[in-house]
């Protein structure tokens, strides 16, 4: 069978095994990457789900990453508007969370079908460089 001939019976293209990305997603997956590709907001973003109950008082961000206020004021105001983050003020402090569903919208797009998930340790140990 000729190349031509695979063409025309389709049998070259694979079906889809998921909706491709719309415009609007794609471009709200697209500020959130691009919010996450600075290495000070991807820092934040994991300090803030890494702490109990997965929020963080803006205390505890600003004593862990040596960037001034204004600075760490500013990152994190990129990562609300990019959907990452959001906020509340309680008295004088304010406490910053990780939305869980743009975490899943990230996730999901980067999801390969068929691949198996590695946990942490395991993306972490397939990367070390043996001695």
């Amino acid at each position: 069978m000729s190349k031509q001939d695979e063409a025309e019976s389709g049998a070259c293209c694979s079906p889809l095994a998921r909706e491709p990305l719309t415009e609007d997603w794609a471009g709200d997956l697209a500020r959130m990457f691009k919010a996450l590709g600075d290495p000070v907001r991807l820092r934040l973003l994991s300090l803030i789900a890494s702490h109990a109950g997965g929020e963080a008082c803006v205390c505890d961000i600003s004593a862990t990453i040596d960037l001034s206020q204004p600075t760490i004021s500013h990152h994190l105001k990129v990562l609300r508007q990019a959907g990452l983050l959001d906020c509340e003020r309680r008295g004088t402090w304010v406490y910053y969370w990780v939305i869980p569903s743009a975490l899943q919208q990230l996730s999901a797009v980067l999801l390969v079908e068929g691949t198996p998930t590695l946990t942490a340790s395991a993306a972490c140990a397939e990367t070390e460089v043996p001695a």
